[in-house]
């Protein structure tokens, strides 16, 4: 009979759980700082988009209201405009030139 060495599959599992286990530890490792890395370059990512989106709004942002008229051109807008009743009240324009010279009027 052969002589077996005691212990012997005690310590290849032994063996076995320690490379188990170091192997684990480094995958863990691993994986964190690429989860971390990830994670930075998402958070670029998101804030380029947000950069954008704003220099998007704010290039889309309506331009600000014209100046009022001044009050000269507000008197002169009136007087064109009773000119224009006194035509259509003759019956020189008709209802449709007179809304379309008002239109041009007030559009200034």
């Amino acid at each position: 009979m052969m002589g077996r060495r005691r212990g012997g599959v005690v310590r290849g599992v032994a063996r076995t759980a320690a490379v188990a286990g170091t192997a684990s530890a480094v995958s863990g490792r691993v994986h964190h700082r690429q989860n971390e890395k990830w994670a930075a370059e998402n958070q670029e990512a998101y804030a380029q988009q947000q950069q954008a989106a704003y220099d998007q709004g704010v290039a889309d942002a309506a331009p600000p209201p014209p100046p009022p008229p001044a009050a000269d051109d507000a008197d002169d807008n009136i007087a064109q405009l009773e000119r224009l009743a006194k035509l259509k009240e003759q019956g020189i324009l008709t209802d449709d030139e007179f809304a379309a010279e008002k239109a041009k009027i007030l559009a200034g």
